[in-house]
């Protein structure tokens, strides 16, 4: 389990990863052109992360594999999201809690490299921070 202060420090990290990205290529090219360059920057940064991770949802007794797929899961505690669009709307925060309810964990960044100053539309949402929760697979 990580403390409050190491959560914090990782996120900081992501979001500079983020920036650096943004900085590079501005805002306007699509999400598939922002994810390998900050997967990127993710490994200069000497940070772990998956991409591409399927998330398993149950309903009632049905297993439904990929049912959803998270952009990043960042040291085993961060849910990023990569978005590329002129303006978060409430539905991406939503998509995000749901996401933090499966995996537990107990951070989750919205990242949109559409906005024309990046830190300006890095949301940050929370699930039991910072202990998170258990994974949560029964919707």
């Amino acid at each position: 389990m990580r403390t409050e202060a190491e959560l914090n420090r990782i996120a900081y990290e992501i979001r500079g990863c983020g920036l650096r990205v943004h900085r590079k290529l501005g805002p306007g090219c699509f999400e598939s052109a922002y994810s390998p360059c900050f997967a990127y920057e993710l490994t200069k940064s000497k940070l772990e992360f998956r991409s591409q991770v399927p998330l398993t949802l149950c309903y009632e007794g049905i297993v439904v594999p990929n049912a959803y797929v998270s952009d990043y899961i960042i040291e085993g505690c961060v849910v990023g999201e990569l978005k590329a669009v002129a303006q978060l709307a409430a539905i991406h925060s939503r998509q995000m809690d749901t996401y933090l309810r499966i995996t537990g964990c107990p951070l989750g960044l919205l990242l949109n490299f559409g906005a024309l100053r990046f830190l300006d539309d890095v949301v940050r949402r929370v699930n039991n921070f910072p202990h998170g929760t258990p994974p949560y697979r029964h919707l």
